[in-house]
């Protein structure tokens, strides 16, 4: 009907017949069903109405039927029809639609019914109108009315006037008691969702009770940048790697080539003599060398502004530890008298950790706010809990239940037992703390240095507490949409008192954990920023204790630079060449270290020394990311493993030279930030074109790949701690080490990989390092803070002692992509390492066409961790983006609307009312299904057309090979493309 002019007709039809003195309802009533049936599969309908002017004539035929049920539900449906136009439902609404629509409310509802306006009268009539049916309907019989109330009610305040008219009339006091009265029967479970929402959606926006939205720390950057910064604009996420028409040769260096010669001073093994006895200089300490590779590095620390703040430095604080009255003597660890007591009463025996060493080396760690104080955890170290922990379970309805305490909430004056904050400390980041009740403290993070964004990271001291009561904590301006901590993630806490009694442990706690949206903005309303809150309970097993509380399991920068102390002291100079030199200082002043090691020969013979100067070459770093600690926990295993006497240790010693920069932003470290350096810029963002000022340790980092590619040693492997391509050829080798890790790593899955290169990560490291240097391996490697959904570790929280455990078998799939065969092959290594001799690729190593590359890319975990995890919390991909999160389990919408009504709904209110059933309903719905599956055949075409274009057959792998084919849905959540 509709191709052969149908609606036409009947529009035409319904004019003719509408517009007489004395309407013929025998004609019109039928003529305006079919309208309302034709109508609702027309997508045009609404204009169609609009050029034939059936859209004013049938509003008019409503306001004079107003008293007759059947006229008005036919003229209803085709309003409702109509409406499906937005240009249709405007004119309806500017020729006072509503008006005559809101009338007709009282007449169908109950005897004696008193309407009243306010405002716009419409809302406060609706909600008058939902209390009468609530007291009124004690049997439970009128649920969809009351429903259908609701949705009115969610529709009407889509817009600020209407959110102030419900607003008005008590309209949250109204819908909280009707809510409470609901969950007290399961058959109101359908009225609670819309009364949340509705609640949620007009609650009044709240600036955050700080000054500015800036961060609380200002550091004035030196000089402005010598290149553009790198903008990635939105459009099509091309896949670099198979699109033929942007393959290119790789590009020249982005300085000159004479400059590339200062960096030879880190490759020391390729001039060191090792004479006799002259071993030790190998790992003699180079703490005091500091190399500044730019003759503006000097001038960087005279930039620096750690005594102001864009507003008042740390005065936002509530609490100062300077201000606390019968402080516990367990917090200074900084006076030396108290700290050398502590060690001797309690000892100290954390390995690979010396807290005097700490102590030495934090007292020479630069910050912005001038760190005086050290963190007990820190200080004293971490052992790993004897024990897993389990993924926190998770009440029902628990997030609503928070939802509804929030509504509730006022803000009494805090009470004199309140808890005790601090965080001006190392790594530290909390900006301000609220009490709103006797138990619940409001958190304010700070936002990264020199911006007013990347509120995640949180590392604080809480002190003065009760025990066994519980504390409520809501960490209110998040920005993330979603989190782990709605998927079983739980803080982890250090306390003092239990690491003094032989328990020095970050441990997993807090219960009721939720995260969801607020209804805070910015405090000067300068940004369209949507806040996000984390709450969880925690119930402190000791009274006046000290504890720390944190995002993940902390990792200083000092706690880097003591440990690498440690590890050079640990190392056999005779057997181990280990030497730590600095690459570059920090916008701050601090030291970036880049770490050598490697076997030393065993002896002065020229082929000895000639097999240790053409040792291939691994790159690693880490860190980029400040609140991403977990990284650093990786490589601290990796570190460990590569100075032990382990076999595998010794193999991958006498095979490769491994240069490892530890931590990129040491900056961003020291200061809790959570994503940006002090310049406010993603560091992970700047390898395409790095300023030497602003990103000095992009900068010389990827100097010194210039350095090595030019020397004819290009990495044989890059990683970057924080892989599955679809290439143009065969693998060529670049699926070794993915392989080799999912057979011998328990947390690692090599079906879940995934080897796209998009565009929107052109300037990150690995595409950098793959495409302007040539290394085939280039890859991210990512690890969850939550945990495991398969596996060995499955419904397990991470641990530092399972980072730890990756970084150590990371090391162990290098062996995968050795020359040396006779190292694969020793027997003594069999009982260490177990290799599929097929996942050999001895070519590996041959320079390769710049188009076949490897991406170990981090992906977000489906459910149970903070990246997408399938059987492991490292994952091979570069799919998703770096904030994608699956699905909150009871997200909160705030755009909740009326629930749209189906075309076969429509088909039986309008039989149902009828005097005969149409005898066409049969056809048309065979129809309605005939074309749907066309449709969805078209669709699949569509969709096979798209993979073919960016899987082309030519490129693809055996089934086996190709996991980013696969498409995982079971959470909602496609974690390949």
């Amino acid at each position: 009907m509709i191709k052969k002019g149908g609606s036409e007709a009947l529009l035409t039809a319904l004019v003719k017949y509408g517009h007489t003195f004395s309407p013929n309802y025998t004609i019109l009533i039928p003529l305006l069903h079919l309208l309302a049936k034709v109508g609702h599969k027309d997508r045009r309908i609404g204009m169609k109405a609009e050029e034939a002017g059936a859209v004013l004539l049938t509003l008019n035929l409503l306001k004079h039927n107003g008293q007759h049920a059947r006229r008005t539900a036919a003229c209803l449906w085709v309003i409702q029809v109509f409406c499906s136009s937005v240009s249709t439902a405007n004119l309806i609404g500017e020729n006072h639609g509503l008006d005559v629509i809101y009338r007709l409310i009282p007449q169908y509802t109950t005897k004696h019914l008193h309407f009243y306006h306010i405002a716009t009268g419409y809302i406060s009539g609706l909600l008058w109108l939902y209390e009468d049916w609530h007291s009124k309907d004690t049997q439970d019989v009128a649920i969809a009315i009351r429903h259908a109330l609701l949705c009115c009610l969610l529709k009407a305040t889509d817009s600020t006037a209407g959110r102030q008219a419900f607003l008005s009339p008590g309209g949250i006091r109204l819908l909280y008691q009707t809510a409470q009265t609901c969950l007290l029967s399961k058959n109101l479970e359908c009225l609670v969702e819309p009364s949340v929402q509705l609640m949620r959606k007009c609650l009044p926006r709240i600036p955050l009770p700080v000054t500015s939205d800036q961060s609380a720390y200002s550091f004035l950057l030196p000089g402005t940048p010598a290149f553009p910064d790198v903008i990635e604009t939105p459009g099509k996420d091309d896949d670099l790697e198979t699109d033929l028409n942007k393959l290119r040769l790789p590009p020249d260096p982005d300085r000159p080539k004479e400059l590339l010669t200062q960096y030879s001073c880190f490759c020391p093994e390729l001039s060191h003599d090792f004479q006799t006895g002259d071993s030790s200089t190998a790992s003699s300490s180079d703490d005091d060398e500091v190399v500044l590779l730019d003759k503006d590095r000097a001038k960087t620390t005279a930039g620096r502004d750690s005594s102001t703040s864009s507003d008042g430095s740390y005065s936002e604080m509530e609490i100062s530890r300077r201000d606390m009255p019968g402080q516990s003597q367990l917090q200074h660890t900084t006076y030396k008298s108290n700290t050398d007591r502590l060690l001797e009463r309690h000892g100290a025996g954390i390995p690979h950790h010396d807290p005097k060493l700490y102590c030495a080396v934090a007292s020479k760690t630069k910050s912005i706010p001038e760190f005086s104080i050290l963190a007990f955890p820190d200080f004293w170290g971490h052992l790993p809990p004897p024990g897993h922990q389990p993924m926190a379970p998770r009440k029902p309805n628990i997030q609503r239940q928070k939802v509804f305490e929030d509504i509730q909430l006022t803000l009494p004056s805090p009470p004199s037992d309140s808890l005790r904050f601090f965080s001006k400390f190392e790594s530290g980041n909390l900006r301000k703390a609220v009490q709103v009740r006797r138990y619940e403290y409001d958190l304010i993070l700070n936002p990264d240095v020199n911006s007013s964004q990347h509120t995640q990271w949180f590392y604080f001291e809480v002190s003065n507490m009760t025990a066994d009561v519980p504390y409520r904590f809501n960490v209110i301006n998040c920005e993330k949409s979603n989190s782990q901590f709605n998927y079983g993630m739980q803080p982890v806490l250090y306390s003092v008192k239990e690491a003094l009694e032989g328990r020095p442990h970050w441990i997993r706690t807090g219960t009721e954990i939720c995260y969801f949206r607020n209804n805070f903005c910015p405090a000067q309303g300068r940004r369209r920023t949507t806040f996000y809150t984390l709450t969880f309970t925690i119930t402190f097993k000791h009274s006046e204790d000290v504890c720390y509380l944190a995002y993940h399991y902390p990792y200083t920068y000092s706690a880097l630079m003591a440990h690498l102390k440690i590890l050079q002291k640990s190392v056999d100079p005779a057997k181990v060449f280990f030497k730590q030199q600095t690459l570059c200082s920090t916008l701050a002043g601090n030291s970036c270290p880049i770490v050598t090691i490697t076997a030393c020969p065993v002896s002065r013979r020229w082929k000895d020394l000639h097999q240790l100067r053409n040792r291939p070459y691994i790159v690693l770093t880490s860190r980029v990311h400040p609140g991403e600690s977990n990284a650093s926990w990786v490589m601290k295993g990796t570190l460990e493993f590569l100075c032990s006497n382990d076999l595998v240790a010794q193999s991958l010693r006498e095979a490769f030279v491994f240069k490892v920069i530890p931590m990129l932003n040491p900056d961003g470290v020291i200061n809790g930030t959570n994503r940006c350096d002090l310049n406010s810029k993603d560091l992970n963002r700047q390898w395409s074109k790095p300023d030497p000022l602003l990103s000095p340790t992009i900068y010389h980092t990827k100097g010194f790949l210039y350095y090595l590619n030019i020397i004819g040693q290009t990495p044989v492997v890059f990683c970057d701690y924080h892989v599955d391509t679809v290439g143009l050829k065969e693998d060529p080798g670049y699926r070794t080490i993915p392989k080799t890790l999912d057979r011998i790593a328990p947390t690692f899955s090599f079906n879940s990989c995934n080897f796209l290169v998009e565009k929107s990560r052109s300037a990150t490291a690995r595409v950098v390092v793959w495409r302007e240097m040539g290394v085939l391996r280039s890859y991210t490697m990512e690890n969850t803070y939550n945990g495991c959904n398969q596996g060995i570790y499955k419904g397990l929280q991470t641990g530092t002692q399972e980072h730890q455990e990756m970084g150590m078998k990371f090391c162990h799939s290098l062996l995968s992509v050795t020359k040396d065969t006779r190292i694969l092959y020793s027997r003594k290594l069999i009982n260490h390492i177990d290799l599929d001799h097929n996942m050999l690729d001895h070519k590996s190593h041959n320079k390769q066409a710049v188009c076949l590359h490897s991406v170990l890319h981090k992906t977000y975990f489906g459910v149970f961790g903070e990246q997408d995890l399938t059987k492991q919390f490292f994952l091979l991909s570069c799919s998703c983006f770096e904030d994608d999160e699956p699905p909150c389990a009871e997200e909160i919408e705030y755009s909740g609307g009326c629930p749209t009504l189906k075309g076969s709904d429509l088909d039986s209110d309008i039989d149902s009312s009828m005097a005969r059933v149409d005898d066409d309903d049969d056809e048309d719905d065979k129809e309605h299904s005939a074309q749907k599956h066309q449709q969805d055949s078209i669709s699949q075409s569509q969709q096979s057309s798209i993979k073919n274009h960016l899987f082309p057959p030519q490129t693809r792998q055996p089934s086996v090979d190709t996991p980013s084919e696969r498409r995982d849905l079971r959470n909602g959540l496609s974690i390949a493309k």
